[in-house]
């Protein structure tokens, strides 16, 4: 499958989820509105979600921030975890029965691979991307019914979302798949300080 037979239709039953909940501390400031050519990087990923998936929501501990996307904002249900925190509160408020969730700050979010790795959830509750040793829990797809996986996390105060994979059903997405869609793996490039934001422009 190329990305060309899977371009431009919505994708049903998959809400697309941003988590926007970081403190951005060793931003400086709020990286998610930081510009990435132009955009913010909140909007860049937005934007490329909604291409692919015709749901989408935002999970943030400041809502005001991001009331002017007109995308629907959820606050964590429980606060101070980190991305598992996000991960269970998108999946306790979900609708459809699928959420892709991304990172706010991954500039290069490729469609053709969100759209690949969607259609790999038949068995699965989860899937992952897995570059060598790395797994890339932050661009993933879950299943809701992975909703009590991460409770249980929250549950033993345990903030490394992986550890919820000993209990659902994943599916890899290895390197191989992935550069079909992105030769130079700069989907997972994601900014946590200044000078990332800097490196990641030239690489544009």
């Amino acid at each position: 499958m190329t990305e060309k037979t899977i371009r431009d239709k919505f994708i049903e039953g998959i809400t697309g989820i941003v988590l926007a909940g970081g403190k951005s501390s060793r931003f400086g400031s709020n990286k998610a509105l930081a510009r990435f050519n132009g955009m913010p990087l909140i909007e860049r990923a937005t934007s490329v979600l909604g291409r692919v998936f015709k749901n989408l929501m935002i999970i943030t501990n400041s809502p005001l921030e991001y009331s002017y996307l007109k995308i629907p904002l959820y606050q964590d249900i429980i606060k101070g975890m980190g991305p598992v925190g996000g991960l269970y509160t998108g999946l306790d408020t979900l609708d459809d029965g699928w959420a892709f969730f991304c990172a706010c700050d991954m500039p290069y979010i490729n469609e053709g691979l969100v759209r690949y790795m969607a259609g790999l959830k038949e068995g699965y509750d989860a899937v992952v991307p897995k570059v060598d040793w790395k797994i890339e829990p932050l661009h993933a797809l879950y299943s809701k019914r992975c909703v009590q996986a991460m409770k249980d996390l929250i549950i033993k105060k345990e903030f490394q979302t992986i550890k919820a994979f000993n209990s659902i059903s994943v599916r890899f997405v290895g390197e191989e798949e992935i550069r079909q869609f992105d030769p130079e793996l700069k989907t997972f490039l994601n900014v946590n300080r200044q000078d990332d934001l800097e490196r990641i422009i030239k690489l544009a």
